[in-house]
């Protein structure tokens, strides 16, 4: 139930996403996808297990939704890049398919050295 409660927070926050045009590793406008350094997956369970809180029903998920949102503002709307898909499943090749938290710094370093390989920088 835990990615029910996941796909509630990405509805509402999905129209704020402030994706961009192109892939910033290699400026391609093609097949682009918007990453969260922070995975939502484990911030939500992070979240649930700090608050002592099992979310898994409707109302439950409404309830406490926007104070997710509220806390993790951040990680949600700011720690994003837009890859193409290929860099894209590259980053998630290296740091798995839910990366820990504690990689979302060391994503954000790979993007950079990334586009100076690119010479986007």
């Amino acid at each position: 139930m835990k990615r029910y409660f996941i796909k509630w927070i990405r509805d509402a926050c999905k129209s704020a996403y402030e994706k961009g045009n192109a892939c910033e590793i290699c400026d391609s406008t093609e097949n682009l996808d918007f990453h969260h350094f922070s995975s939502l997956s484990e911030l939500v369970h992070r979240w649930e297990r700090n608050n002592k809180l099992n979310i898994n029903t409707d109302e439950l998920a409404l309830q406490y939704r926007d104070k997710f949102i509220e806390e993790h503002h951040d990680e949600i709307y700011k720690d994003t890049v837009t890859l193409c898909h290929e860099h894209h499943l590259k980053l998630h090749s290296i740091y798995g398919k839910n990366p820990k938290l504690v990689t979302a710094k060391k994503q954000m370093r790979w993007v950079e050295i990334q586009r100076v390989k690119h010479g986007m920088v």
